[in-house]
This record gives structure tokens, C-alpha cells and sequence, in this order.
């Protein structure tokens, strides 16, 4: 029994590995479910024993090179949790670019091919997965701005600093086979120093935004009526 066990889930391994790396190449539609039990060295019946359908098993795959991204480069880029907020953003931030760089990762080029031809899919696997990288990453916004913020500004905040490190990022990837874009942004090779200007970038946003919900709260106070006492 025990060495059954061991083989139904080496199989297992086998079709989300071929999987991730399929459809990843081809997306969704172009992908067969033939092809890739060719190449897990399975057949036809072992998909729909393990996860019922290709449905079923393009989410699971997501999942698959989703966890082998995640430990391949760890969120918190190895800055323990209770570092100041500026060095733990600077962990994260770094972490990110790295992960979306890596030639690797078929966790981005999955992502890639489900944008440019949408499934909808993936929507509650990857709603599973990265909100709690998107909390985290919230908490320390919202610690680094302070009590007097609104929800909208910490939201602002954090979408503004995923997206610094996803847009330059995504280019170079795209880039990586038909060379340098003339007409757009320019590529960014020194993933360390990109990293560094965009927390440098951030936390001056950040001090300003908070600077400003302070203001505020004063005038607030400045113009709340004072109490008369009674006699």
C-alpha cells in the first residue's frame, strides 16, 4: 500500500510538472491534454483520476509553479520580521523584481500567457495565493504611513509600489528575445539598485502622504468647538 501511495503521488508530480511547463510555453487553449501526459510519461486517464478535468488541472499547476516561485525566492528576502519597515520593504521589493526576472519561474510566464489570453480560471487560486503576499505588504505600508491615513491612500500606496516593480520588469522579460525597445522604456538590468531607488522613491511618497493625513488630522482638531465647562 505504502509503495502505491508513493507512486500515485510521484505521478502526480510528474503531470504538474509537465503541466506547469506546457502551459506555461502555450497557454491554456493550445495546450493538450495528450501533450502533456507525454511528456509526464503517464497516460490519458491518469489526468482525470488525479484531478478531473484540464480545468482542474490548469489551477493546480498555477499552484504548482506558484509554491516553487515562492520558494525559490522567499517574500520576505530573507529580512527578518522585525527589522524596521524600511529594510523589510526593501527585502520584499527586491524578492518581487527577483522573482519576476528569473528565466526560471514559469509562475511569471503562466501569468503572461493568462493575461494576453484570458480563461478566467485562475481567478480563485491566485486570489488564495497572493492576497496574503498583498496583506503583508499592506501591513507594512500602513505602518510606514501612520494612524491618519485613509484606507484608500494605504491602498494607493501599496498597488503603487507592486506596480514599480512589475512594469519595468515585465518589459525585460518580454525583451529578453527580441531586443531593446527603442520606442519604450529602457531596460533595467541591476535588479539590486533598481530595488533600492524604487523603496528610496516609495518612502518619499510615503512621507509626504503621511505628512498630509497628519496636517489634517491638526486642522481637524484646530477647527473641532471647544466645550465650555459649565459653572
Amino acid at each position: 500500500m505504502k509503495l502505491y501511495r508513493e507512486g500515485t503521488a510521484r505521478t502526480r508530480g510528474k503531470l504538474l510538472t509537465a503541466a506547469g511547463e506546457i502551459f506555461a510555453e502555450k497557454g491554456f487553449r493550445d495546450t493538450t491534454i495528450a501533450e502533456i501526459c507525454t511528456r509526464a510519461g503517464t497516460n490519458v486517464a491518469a489526468v482525470n483520476y488525479h484531478f478531473g478535468s484540464k480545468e482542474e488541472l490548469y489551477g493546480e499547476a498555477w499552484r504548482h509553479v506558484f509554491a516553487q516561485s515562492i520558494q525559490a525566492h522567499p517574500p520576505d528576502g530573507g529580512v527578518a520580521a522585525d527589522a524596521p519597515p524600511e529594510e523589510r520593504l526593501l527585502g520584499q521589493v527586491t524578492a518581487l523584481i527577483h522573482r519576476i526576472v528569473d528565466e526560471n519561474n514559469r509562475e511569471i510566464w503562466f501569468m503572461q500567457r493568462e493575461l494576453a489570453n484570458p480563461t478566467g480560471l485562475l481567478e480563485e487560486v491566485v486570489r488564495e495565493e497572493i492576497r496574503p503576499l498583498q496583506q503583508r505588504t499592506e501591513r507594512m505600508v500602513r505602518e510606514l504611513l501612520g494612524p491618519q491615513v485613509t484606507e484608500q491612500e494605504v491602498q494607493f500606496c501599496e498597488v503603487g509600489i507592486i506596480s514599480q516593480c512589475i512594469n519595468p520588469m515585465v518589459i525585460r522579460t518580454r525583451l529578453k528575445e527580441g531586443g531593446e525597445n527603442r520606442a519604450g522604456p529602457r531596460r533595467i538590468d541591476d535588479i539590486e539598485a533598481y530595488a533600492r531607488h524604487v523603496v528610496t522613491f516609495s518612502l518619499a511618497g510615503i512621507a509626504a502622504i503621511r505628512a498630509a493625513a497628519e496636517e489634517r488630522r491638526e486642522g481637524r482638531k484646530a477647527k473641532s468647538p471647544r466645550k465650555e465647562r459649565c459653572p
